[in-house]
């Protein structure tokens, strides 16, 4: 067997487009024998939503339930700070290319979740000793979420380094300098199934079609000439 076949990697899947072609790009180069399925439920708002897309999405790629793993991380609701977590705050709306600025902060930022997503992540690659951690991170999202950005992700791979018992786990962010209709490009050449997944900030049953995020995918939709196959409200 050769030594690439034998590596293990972890995928973070949350359910929407961004993780579902991660996850795509890691099939191709691992296969569905050597990924591990990690998904965490935070309090968010379509936190069903989200969970049921992850267990169709699993099933799609055949990944057996020894293979995947869902933890709970509902302390993060308690914590609060979120429009996603705390339902007395509004999601913003999508504010077109004032989103560019690095100042603008969306309600929808989780205060450090993706840290605290990778300190699990990594944990648990560490126990099933995984050399590669993915995640579906963008930068054409950093301008809200800091925790998106390239330099953070080198930062984190650092302290990897020093952390762990055993060197060699690295988290790869193999989207992150990919426009969101080149994601949606990528994820059909893979065969990416999208009518899985799930981008909607705000409803578990119809995507609302006005939250930043669901702007964001049917734009990149559009752009990539590709129907959207979620149902989205009439505005």
């Amino acid at each position: 067997m050769k030594e690439r076949e034998k590596e293990r990697a972890v995928v973070l899947v949350s359910g929407g487009m961004d993780s579902l072609v991660t996850l795509a790009i890691a099939n191709e180069k691992y296969g569905q024998d050597n990924i591990f399925m990690l998904h965490l439920n935070y309090g968010q708002r379509t936190e069903s939503k989200e969970l049921q897309c992850f267990k169709e999405i699993v099933k799609h790629y055949k990944i057996p339930k020894s293979r995947r793993k869902i933890i709970d991380m509902s302390f993060l609701k308690e914590i609060g700070g979120s429009s996603l977590t705390d339902k007395k705050m509004k999601v913003t709306p999508f504010k077109g290319d004032k989103r560019k600025s690095k100042s603008i902060i969306p309600s929808s930022y989780v205060p450090f979740r993706n840290t605290i997503i990778l300190s699990l992540a990594v944990a648990y690659a560490e126990v099933i000793c995984a050399k590669k951690i993915y995640i579906g991170a963008v930068y054409e999202d950093s301008s809200g979420y800091p925790d998106c950005r390239p330099k953070y992700y080198k930062a984190i791979n650092k302290v990897i380094q020093e952390g762990t018992k055993f060197t060699g786990i690295e988290v790869l962010t193999p989207v992150i300098y990919l426009s969101k209709d080149k994601i949606i490009a990528e994820g059909i050449r893979l065969k990416a199934p999208f009518k899985l997944s799930w981008s909607c900030y705000k409803s578990e049953k119809i995507a609302c079609g006005v939250c930043d995020s669901c702007v964001l995918r049917l734009r990149a939709f559009d752009r990539a000439g590709v129907l959207d196959p979620i149902q989205y409200m009439k505005n």
